[in-house]
């Protein structure tokens, strides 16, 4: 059963619609990530359910309860923004401890949930340091300690990672997904970084123009994309247009610029119909000279260009009228290959996207 539910929620700026008719359900427990790209709508929906914005239309429940109408500090939803938001004149205790104090709690619990709340975001120690005297991971750690030392059950985070650099938001991301399991609390983070997305979710929400695209795990959105503006979104991608020779017991024979490809699949489809494959860059490799090239799966390209990348060699390789993009694991020490190449594609990780890629057939 939903925890969290969005049901059909409508907001409106003027003229522009923010939410078109969202519906959302989100399980107790889950880590919950809004995706897509500037201004599609996954901020205005979280503020839903913080209450720092209210719907014209629909209902926004927590078990079951209409949070609809109810201010911000009732509703036991505490929102961690990108940019911190930590009191400069406090000291790291004097941040974490502040809505404790607010309520009035006794000392001695106030110091044993602070004491937690140290330990457990790796700020022991820094008890008595004012935000200007850390990095910036550890202020948004501070952030972190701050928004969940009352106990809530549910935490929303608004791109909190952003300010960091790229190492240290690997780290810090991965901290913050190792909490949330360990205190089983739901959490909605919203963000446009499809690594972020993909390394620590449970549940993706892929939104574009107020409405959601795709609702899936990383492995669906992934691999399963719902359409070509999910595919393409994330992750590179490539898309191959063919035709269908013929169907044959879930296998679809189809041909790309004459060659042709077998695919296994569950799509139906019918001879003559034209349909695009997504290849992601991992599914398809450069065959080697001597290599045994499996019946139904390999295309023939050139090599147009490539990118050195310590763990990979990326390619782009020209097939016929197209530039498909292969990432090889398999570095040589003699560096880069040139010149004509075959493709082998692992076909049996391809999707298939009907209708020129507007709407898919899993």
């Amino acid at each position: 059963m939903a925890y969290i539910e969005f049901k059909n929620v409508v907001k409106r700026f003027g003229d522009f619609t923010a939410l078109d008719h969202v519906s959302l359900e989100i399980p107790k427990g889950a880590f919950v990530t809004l995706l897509g790209p500037s201004g599609c709508g996954k901020t205005t929906l979280m503020r839903q359910l913080a209450g720092f914005s209210e719907p014209e239309e629909g209902d926004v429940l927590v078990d079951g309860k209409r949070m609809n109408g109810l201010p911000p500090f009732k509703r036991n939803t505490p929102l961690v923004f990108q940019e911190y938001a930590l009191f400069p004149h406090m000291t790291v205790y004097e941040n974490i401890s502040y809505g404790l104090k607010l309520v009035k709690a006794p000392k001695g619990e106030i110091d044993r949930r602070v004491s937690e709340m140290l330990e457990m975001f790796n700020l022991v120690g820094l008890e008595k340091r004012f935000p200007r005297e850390m990095s910036g991971g550890q202020q948004q750690r501070v952030a972190f300690a701050r928004a969940l030392v009352m106990g809530q059950e549910i935490l929303l985070l608004d791109e909190p990672l952003s300010n960091l650099d790229a190492k240290l938001r690997v780290d810090v991301r991965t901290e913050l997904r190792q909490i949330q399991r360990k205190l089983g609390i739901t959490a909605i983070y919203v963000t446009h970084d499809q690594d972020e997305a993909l390394s620590m979710s449970d549940i993706i929400a892929v939104m574009r123009q107020g409405r959601i695209e795709q609702i899936g795990t990383p492995w669906e959105i992934y691999f399963r994309p719902a359409n070509r503006f999910v595919a393409d979104f994330v992750g590179t991608v490539n898309f191959l247009d063919a035709n269908v020779l013929a169907t044959d017991e879930h296998v679809l024979t189809v041909s790309h610029c004459g060659m042709e490809l077998r695919v296994p699949t569950e799509v139906s489809a019918s001879a003559g119909e034209e349909i695009t494959l997504v290849v992601r860059p991992e599914c398809i490799h450069l065959a080697a000279e001597n290599e045994t090239l499996p019946e139904g799966a390999v295309l023939n390209g050139t090599i147009e260009n490539y990118s050195f990348l310590g763990r990979m060699i990326r390619y782009w390789v020209r097939v016929c009228e197209e530039t498909f993009i292969i990432d090889d694991a398999n570095v040589d020490l003699s560096g880069a290959r040139s010149g004509d190449v075959k493709l082998c594609l692992d076909t049996h990780k391809l999707h298939i996207l009907k209708d020129g890629g507007a709407h898919a057939d899993c």
